[in-house]
């Protein structure tokens, strides 16, 4: 008889948590969706999303503050990605599933 897996350490465990209950918002799992693999800058997300920088700022803060992405600045930008490969991963996955095709254009 094969021994069931391990539960996954507390830390990722917290991780994948706090990324599911922010990605529970539709402005955020939209930012998320169209982030994807990219680094884009808070200008381009508001493209793509068209609603306000000051909410698209707001979400990525929340999004930030849990760890799901991670920012840089460059001049007067800044630019975001999503911080691990295994949040990639988690993401790409409900993305596949869930995002509208026109996110990626």
């Amino acid at each position: 008889m094969d021994n069931p897996p391990l539960p996954p350490a507390d830390e990722d465990s917290t991780l994948t948590a706090n990324a599911l209950k922010a990605m529970a918002h539709p402005v955020r799992w939209r930012i998320l969706c169209t982030l994807g693999n990219r680094e884009l800058s808070v200008g381009e997300i508001v493209e793509k999303i068209g609603t306000s920088q000051s909410n698209i700022s707001q979400h990525l803060e929340q999004l930030r503050d849990k760890h799901i992405v991670t920012s840089r600045k460059e001049a007067n930008r800044i630019y975001y990605r999503i911080r691990n490969d295994q949040l990639l991963t988690l993401i790409g996955t409900m993305r596949r599933v869930l995002c509208p095709a026109n996110l990626d254009e």
